[in-house]
Order: C-alpha cells, then structure tokens, then sequence
C-alpha cells in the first residue's frame, strides 16, 4: 500500500472494555505476535539463503552507487526480500485465522516485521529481536473499510464492538472526529497489573487548534526567530523576547531514585533464588541451562518496576509536550545544533589512566540521555512546526560552534566543560542561554553567525537573561551543568 502524502494525526481514545472482550483481544494480539514473529523467522531464512549466494558476494565488492543499489534491489526481489512477498506468505497463516485476524491487520503485521528487519538488511542494526509473550502492543489495519475500523462512536473488529470513551466537555476530540480517518489502532498499556485498552485513530489533517479560557486559540508567536541549545540534562532557549533554561523531563528524576531501589533488589532476589546460575565473580554463568527461579516477592516487584517505568514515560512525554508548546509561543523559526546523542550514549573505547595511576570511567551520558530523551523534545517539535509548513533548521555545528564563539571580540575561544559563564567583563552571561542567544542570529545558510544582528539584541537578550537568572536564584535545587 503506497504510503499516503497528506498530513495526518492521532488521537487516542480510551476502550470500554468487557472481560470477555479483553480476553478475545488478548487473544488475538497473541496471535498477531505468532504472525510477526513467523515473519520474522522466514526474513533471517531469506536473508541467510541471499548472502550465501555467489551474486550478493560480487555486488558487496562494487563501489557503492546507482548501479549497486540497482542489482541489489533485483537480489532483494528474487530472494522475496521485499514486503509485498511476505504478504503472499502470511495469506495461508491468515485464513486459518480468518475468525479473528482479517487479511489487511495481518498484511500491516508482515510490513511491521519488513521494516524491523530492513534496520538489518541496510547495517542500522546487528539484530532483529523476535516478540516474547505479551510483548505485542498494537495492532492496526490499513482503511477504515475493512477489519479494523470506527463507526458511530465504536471500533469494530471481527464481531467485536468496542465503545470508545469520549466525555462531553472534549471539544477537542469532536473536533478531530469530523476529519477522515485513515485507519484504526489498538493499542493497549499494562496498567496496575492489567492490561488496559485504546483505539488510536489515525485522521487526515492537522491537528484542531486549542482554545484557551479566554476563546482565544493557543498558537505560536508567527515570524519570530528562537535558539535552542539543548543539553542531555537541560535545555537553553533563546527568542527575540524571553529566554528560558531549565531541566529536561524534571518529573522522570523524582521516580529515578525509586526505580534504582527496585531494580537492586530484583538483581539480589535473583541471586539469591539462582545461586547456580552465576559465577563466582558474579558473572552470568551461560553453561548452567536450568529454568531461572523467581520467588513472589520477585514478581510484585517487577510489577511495581514495570508501572514506575510506564509512569516515567508518561511523565517524560508530557514534560516535552508542555515545554514544546512554550518554544512555539516564543516563534516558529527555530534554530537547533546538529547532534548524535547516539554516540553520547556510546561508552568510551580506549582504556585511559588519569594522573593518579587508576583507570578513567567508559561511562558517559548514556542513562542521563535515557532518562531525558533529548532528542524526543526536537522530534516533537519537528511533528508541530510540519502542521504548519515548517521544520527545524539544524545549525552546522562544526562551523558555527556557538560554545565557543564570541560576538563582541569576533573570535573563538575553546572552553573546558565546567566552564558554565562568559565573561565579558563589564557582564558575566550564562553558558548554554549565550549559545542559544547565538544560534537564534544564525544566518539564514546556517554556517555562521550574524555578528550585526548579535551587536543589534545583545542589550535585550542581556535583561532578560538576568531575569531568568534571579528566577533560577530562587529556585531550591536546580542542576549543576547550569551553573547557577
């Protein structure tokens, strides 16, 4: 199925759910999981058979180009490497279980497993993980014409009526009922030790705009430039009217504490439960094959681990929804540094000794880059600025290098990582908000810095830094990297 070029959305919505329909669903999503992991294991056959052969050597040793992507593209086709001929081979599984999966959610299930596996077949991944029990969480369908789909206030499928729930104060979700809807979701979350279900209609367009209590739509301030200077741990923003610098997602750390309490005492239960299991340096021990035991104590904290994971990703996404839609109000031209906190995440390679003789830490930002999600805050704001026909500029961060540039001299001095303040002398400005004051006065080929625009709002961005300062001052505990 071609993939559509208008605009879409989602909106979610909670299921009423009946025992009996929550055990047919928890059936079908088991079922939907035997489909994809079926899928799955013909893809590694497929692939396993293409490598082997004499061709794919050959075409591997071109130099890359048109024409290896060509003969590459013809093996693929061949070797059934493509999605549409692992649609043929779910067909037979289908009408086995054509009483509670419909040919198009099983197509939508095989594509699910084509793409997963493409992250392998084009070298973004080295595995591609089959599904275990209960891991499947959605299943969708392709229209809302057939299998899944949503009439009158109730999702469909295959003899099952799902009421949705939508209050009567929601304008918001009347209002996005009115677009076409494209396809038909389930999806379903463990809650408190269930599983708790809901219906993502996918819908053609851009999302209603918001109204305040005033009647007044929430929206960007249009045509005004802002800089953003994001962190793994904070994030600086810069307009022409306000800065801000604040935490990344500041809810997910007053569950971080909790969630390491939890997982210390899974990892000592386990040991104690499977003392055979590991090794006298604590260490796995692979040779041993026995079932691993877990005591009960073991299970209801895992359980309780799984809903302060759940609770912490709710609250990290919410935080980045909120703090997103605060940038927008500033302005649309929004200016960001080009970053890899993939490789921020990667532990160092070398070995490295420090002065006193003992051996420098490999971590570096990888569980802070976790816990935070920096780089879901620049998707979210990718998702907002498309509905209105924009999208980030992403600054070369290797020619502008805001960290080290300063406008006033016209030079660029190389700063230590603690170093959070620039001193100008008759002023002292906070690191990361003078880096996103510089982006915001990037020009517009986004290679450099215009210096006579920095000259032009050095004095507004001044007082309102200094506001945003003495707000910080007054805060209780704010992080370290701010310097404050």
């Amino acid at each position: 199925m071609a993939k559509s070029k208008t605009p879409s959305y989602v909106l979610t919505l909670r299921l009423k759910t009946e025992i009996y329909q929550e055990h047919k669903l928890s059936k079908r999503f088991e079922l939907a999981r035997s489909i994809y992991n079926a899928c799955l294991g013909e893809l590694y056959k497929r692939y396993a058979a293409l490598k082997q052969s004499k061709r794919y050597k050959i075409v591997c040793k071109m130099e890359k180009g048109k024409e290896r992507n060509k003969l590459f593209s013809i093996l693929n086709k061949e070797f059934g490497l493509v999605e549409y001929s692992l649609h043929e081979f779910v067909k037979p599984m289908q009408h086995q279980l054509k009483k509670n999966i419909d040919a198009f959610t099983s197509q939508k299930v095989a594509t699910r497993a084509f793409k997963a596996f493409e992250t392998l077949m084009f070298k973004r991944g080295k595995k591609v993980h089959f599904k275990k029990y209960g891991e499947m969480y959605s299943v969708e369908g392709k229209s809302n014409s057939t299998g899944i789909r949503y009439k009158n206030g109730n999702v469909l499928w295959n003899g099952l009526v799902l009421r949705t729930i939508v209050k009567k104060n929601d304008v918001y979700s009347y209002i996005a009922l009115k677009d076409k809807i494209k396809f038909v979701r389930i999806k379903r979350e463990w809650i408190m030790n269930k599983f708790v279900y809901y219906a993502q209609l996918v819908l053609e367009g851009t999302p209603p705009k918001k109204y305040n209590s005033e009647g007044i739509k929430d929206g960007g301030s249009a045509r005004k430039r802002v800089g953003i200077d994001i962190g793994t741990s904070t994030v600086a923003v810069c307009s022409e009217t306000n800065v801000i610098l604040t935490e990344l997602a500041p809810n997910v750390a007053q569950l971080d504490k909790n969630i390491r309490n939890i997982q210390r005492s899974l990892d000592r239960s386990k040991r104690a439960t499977n003392p055979l299991k590991y090794k006298e340096d604590g260490t796995i021990n692979k040779s041993n094959k026995d079932k691993w035991i877990y005591s009960k104590r073991y299970m209801k904290n895992k359980a309780q681990l799984k809903e302060l994971q759940r609770l912490n990703r709710v609250k990290r996404k919410q935080d980045h929804e909120i703090l997103s839609n605060t940038i927008l109000s500033l302005g649309d031209i929004i200016f960001v540094e080009t970053m890899s906190f993939k490789g921020l995440q990667r532990k160092v390679k070398e070995t490295a000794v420090n002065d006193k003789g003992k051996f420098k830490k490999k971590k570096r930002f990888g569980r802070t880059i976790a816990n935070r999600a920096p780089s879901m805050l620049l998707e979210i704001l990718e998702r907002k600025l498309k509905y209105i026909d924009k999208s980030l500029n992403k600054v070369n961060t290797a020619l502008v290098k805001a960290s080290q540039y300063n406008h006033l001299t016209n030079s660029y001095e190389k700063k230590r990582l603690n170093d959070r303040w620039n001193d100008f002398g008759f002023c002292k400005i906070q690191r990361d908000l003078y880096s996103a004051f510089l982006l915001m006065n990037c020009k517009d080929n986004l290679n450099e810095i215009d210096r006579d625009m920095c000259n032009q709002n050095f004095e507004q961005f001044r007082s309102v830094h200094n506001l945003e300062i003495e707000r910080l001052k007054l805060k209780e505990k704010n992080p370290v990297s701010m310097g404050v």
